[in-house]
């Protein structure tokens, strides 16, 4: 039988949105709690945050195997709840966000620290409240930081191989992502199915470094800003 490499694009695409919606709302978080508030551990915080950009996936993929398992911390509440997500695509999506969670927290990090605090300040004091400054002077100047870390994201995500397999499995039509169905279809000889999927992949990935360069956002690459460790 051949290998379905529709489901596959479908799934990878699913599995990468959703993961890339999850990736934003914790990144973007984090990475503004990162750059407008210090507190003691701080940098052990921002060494663990960005650790999966350089760990193995494999080593990603072990751990949450260990966390998600059924005797894992997170498995076994998972197990009483009668909803388990190992060998699902659900699995694939925790597996995917975790692996690209630094390069939206980066990414949002420094779109953060390149915003003046003077606007800020001087939104403050013209009355605005802190979301609301938050909402149209912070967000909109870190914007190209945020979405050069979004669109990286999403890339990283639709290409993830490692903790997928070990946590989600290979089964076609639920489990199999673009990159699994690659791996299958060159072990078998289906070097036609294998071309088609790194075709997709490579168009996929070129138009998130076009959409990136062209910044269709607007605004400058960066701006004047006071880092923070």
């Amino acid at each position: 039988m051949g290998i379905d490499w529709l489901s596959a694009v479908l799934l990878s695409v699913r599995v990468a949105t959703v993961a890339t919606a999850v990736v934003f709302c914790a990144g973007t978080g984090l990475a503004w709690l990162a750059v407008k508030r210090t507190w003691r551990g701080k940098a052990l915080m921002d060494a663990i945050l960005i650790l999966p950009l350089v760990l193995p996936p494999t080593v990603t993929g072990y751990l949450l195997l260990i966390l998600l398992g059924r005797e894992g911390p997170l498995g076994s509440l998972l197990a009483a709840a009668g909803t388990p997500i190992l060998f699902t695509w659900w699995a694939a999506v925790l597996a995917s966000a975790t692996v690209a969670f630094p390069l939206m927290y980066v990414g949002a990090k420094t779109g953060f620290q390149s915003v003046d605090e003077a606007l800020e300040g001087a939104a403050r004091t013209l009355g605005q409240s802190a979301p609301r400054v938050f909402l149209t002077v912070t967000l909109p100047l870190a914007r190209p930081g945020i979405t050069a870390g979004l669109l990286l994201t999403f890339v990283r995500a639709l290409g993830e191989f490692g903790a997928t397999l070990m946590v989600a499995g290979n089964m076609p039509g639920r489990t199999q992502t673009i990159p699994l169905a690659i791996w299958v279809a060159a072990e078998t000889g289906d070097l036609g199915t294998a071309s088609l999927l790194v075709g997709i992949m490579l168009v996929l990935a070129a138009g998130a470094v076009w959409f990136g360069r062209v910044r269709p956002w607007g605004g400058p690459a960066g701006g004047t800003s006071r880092n923070r460790s």
